[in-house]
């Protein structure tokens, strides 16, 4: 009987062909590491995949109106498709003034100082508060009896209370607060990613500092720029407790997600609801897809490593 033996230092054929498969996969990225992430996929299926096919799906069996009924019931009354503009002006507003804000305070603290950490510290201290302690400090600090308003009738500077709660600005103010230290954390990330030896040769060449910004740190920070947009503008479109809370819900800032609650949870027309919740979706991918798109083409070279 004979066998045949590989030679010294050579796999056999089958053990061969898996090796060189895995080197294969592992040149393309795909090797055991990746089952790192099968906790965080399940939980964006359990979380957020599996809830948004089963509301898209209920919101096309209404009890009436046939399979669109619940959106023609929505889009046919004009108190509720108002809350899509209202939405509009809190979330657009919200997100380009935490985004501009957040551009010159990160470019400042790009530079070592005294106290530097402290003031980090408290830029980001409203992340830990939420959205709901927000807007109780800002009726209590800005309402009609608030420290706000008592220290202009101190100053002589007001003889009536400023209305800065139960109305627009309230809400505003209430998603700038909440949101700016999102803008902020991920717009000094993408500048951190920015080599400031690029600037540095600038500044060789006799570019001043405005035009070191303007010509070389903006065109990299654009990219992130626009990502932080999108996150921030998503956080602001779904606004509620703020518009429950500092706002009139009833009235001017009578947003789509408060529209989606009373549907859902007081006229307890589930589907309406979830249709309700499809158009938010819808709308907030539209603004995503327009936001990307300019992205792509206002910029398409580096982003400094972060972008």
């Amino acid at each position: 009987m004979t066998s045949t033996l590989s030679p010294p230092g050579i796999a056999p054929g089958p053990v061969r062909e898996r090796a060189a498969l895995r080197h294969r996969l592992a040149e393309r990225g795909v090797d055991r590491t990746l089952l790192l992430l099968l906790p965080g996929l399940l939980a964006v299926v359990v979380l957020f995949c599996y809830p948004f096919l089963y509301g898209l799906q209920i919101s096309f069996h209404p009890d009436t109106g046939g399979f669109l009924g619940s959106y023609r019931a929505f889009f046919g009354n004009s108190f509720a498709v108002g809350s899509i503009g209202i939405t509009f002006k809190l979330a657009l507003p919200a997100a380009l003034i935490n985004v501009g804000a957040a551009v010159p305070v990160s470019y400042g603290m790009r530079r070592d100082f005294r106290g530097k950490r402290l003031l980090l510290a408290l830029l980001v201290v409203p992340i830990t508060l939420g959205t709901v302690l927000t807007a109780e400090g800002i009726v209590e600090f800005f309402g009609p009896v608030g420290w706000f308003n008592q220290t202009l009738h101190a100053l002589g500077l007001a003889d009536t209370p400023v209305q800065l709660t139960y109305n627009y600005w309230g809400v505003l103010l209430s998603l700038i607060i909440s949101g700016f230290p999102f803008a902020f954390l991920l717009t000094h990330s993408y500048l951190s990613g920015i080599h400031p030896a690029l600037e540095k040769a600038a500044a060789t060449l006799g570019a001043g500092r405005g035009q070191r910004f303007r010509h070389i740190t903006f065109p990299l920070l654009l990219p992130g720029l626009l990502t932080t947009f999108c996150l921030t503008f998503v956080l602001a479109f779904a606004v509620f407790p703020s518009a429950m809370m500092v706002g009139d819900p009833d009235g001017r800032t009578h947003v789509i997600s408060v529209e989606a609650y009373e549907v859902a949870l007081e006229r307890f027309d589930y589907s309406q609801g979830c249709a309700i919740a499809m158009v938010m979706t819808a709308l907030m991918l539209a603004v995503i897809g327009i936001a990307m798109g300019l992205r792509s083409l206002l910029y398409r070279g580096s982003t400094g490593g972060k972008g």
